[in-house]
């Protein structure tokens, strides 16, 4: 049996959970978890009494160069028999990255993509009128109600559409920016979707993308290599009446970043920071657009929306649960 049963009574507990009458709701997130590493940073995250869990891909690792899916549906059957109890007594809210996709760097080229949105829905238990299920691709939206503020999560897919990546010859990380009219991350599909459902009403919006949207500087993955799809996702932001937080992961580093009132929050790895090797050949990065500085171990993230104070307070936390970077947004 799955640690995630949709039993009568665990649907109900969701229904309940997304329409709290209490003044304040808790959601912790994070990215890149590897099921063949030991996973303490579950225990402070369990301390800090979250209300629902947002998975921001890389949730486990199980790709490999052939792109077969044994071993990814061998990496869920892993993870399944770690993951803590408690988890599947809260509400969670899953997307993928390359590592869970199955493709390292995959896209809309990935031949098995079908096949791994099958095992996705499958482990995540995703009920059976979910419209994931009669969709390509994961993505999803969800309205969370806390007293008499409505805050709307959007949970983006930004491999199953996705164009190629244009590489450099050279050493990792080496991508160009592909300006080609017709390249997109999200596909005519899910901009048509997203350009509907971000006018439901609302009192802020929460949009998890499982790679950086407002980062430049890196030559990893990121919105920045497919600028006309940045662009076009920054004036749905931009234009909307409502503030925006972006939450996003897959970089194995802890970071903030701000741009003209719209944040963005970082939060990788859980269990899978960056090797000390490879931190002793990379220069100290830097972005125009960062609060502070990278953190480059174990995090997690926070936020608390607060319906009294009418504000959304989020930040990082290392794998002791000590703060490591705060910032509040107040809305109207």
């Amino acid at each position: 049996m799955k640690l995630y049963t949709y039993t009568t009574l665990f649907l109900l507990f969701i229904i309940f959970n997304t329409q709290l009458l209490a003044e304040t709701y808790k959601m912790g997130f994070g990215s890149c978890i590897d099921q063949r590493l030991s996973q303490d940073i579950w225990l402070p995250i369990e301390n800090e009494n979250i209300n629902s869990f947002i998975f921001l891909g890389d949730n486990v690792y199980g790709d490999q160069p052939s792109g077969e899916l044994n071993t990814v549906i061998d990496a869920y059957k892993k993870q399944e028999s770690i993951f803590p109890q408690w988890l599947g007594e809260i509400t969670l809210y899953p997307t993928w990255d390359d590592h869970d996709y199955g493709s390292n760097d995959g896209g809309g080229s990935y031949k098995y993509k079908k096949e791994s949105q099958e095992i996705y829905l499958d482990f995540w238990n995703i009920p059976a009128n979910d419209p994931r299920h009669f969709q390509n691709g994961i993505y999803f939206d969800q309205l969370i109600t806390v007293d008499d503020l409505t805050v709307h999560l959007i949970v983006l897919d930004t491999r199953y559409f996705r164009s190629d990546l244009i590489k450099f010859r050279g050493p990792y990380p080496s991508f160009k920016k592909n300006v080609d009219i017709d390249a997109t991350i999200l596909g005519r599909e899910q901009w048509s979707w997203l350009e509907k459902v971000v006018t439901k009403k609302s009192d802020a919006i929460i949009l998890v993308s499982s790679i950086q949207v407002l980062a430049t500087s890196h030559g990893y993955e990121k919105w920045e290599l497919f600028p006309n799809e940045r662009t076009k996702l920054m004036n749905i932001i931009n234009n909307s009446s409502k503030p925006v937080l972006i939450v996003s992961g897959d970089r194995h580093i802890g970071a903030l970043y701000e741009k003209d009132g719209v944040f963005e929050i970082t939060s990788s790895s859980l269990n899978k920071p960056i090797s000390p090797i490879k931190l002793k050949l990379q220069k100290e990065e830097t972005d125009p657009l960062m609060i502070g500085k990278v953190f480059k171990k174990e995090n997690y993230g926070v936020l608390e929306i607060n319906a009294q104070e009418r504000s959304i307070l989020f930040g990082l936390k290392d794998i002791n649960g000590r703060k490591i970077n705060e910032e509040k947004i107040i809305l109207k």
